[in-house]
């Protein structure tokens, strides 16, 4: 059972789930527990960041 929510939620940290909803999700009361629980589970933000910078429309 421990493997399939450690499935569950690696799954949807790399959707891009945020951690407060996954949280609520796996019933944990505090989002801050899920994300030191689950943190090294979490993508790279790296490109998603520069995809976010790139896409700025400059006046």
């Amino acid at each position: 059972m421990h493997a399939l929510r450690h499935s569950y939620t690696s799954v949807l940290l790399n959707a891009g789930e945020n951690i407060k909803a996954l949280s609520h999700y796996l019933g944990h009361n505090d989002p801050g527990f899920t994300l030191r629980i689950y943190t090294h589970l979490m993508p790279s933000s790296d490109a998603r960041a520069r995809q976010a910078v790139e896409g700025l429309n400059a006046p």
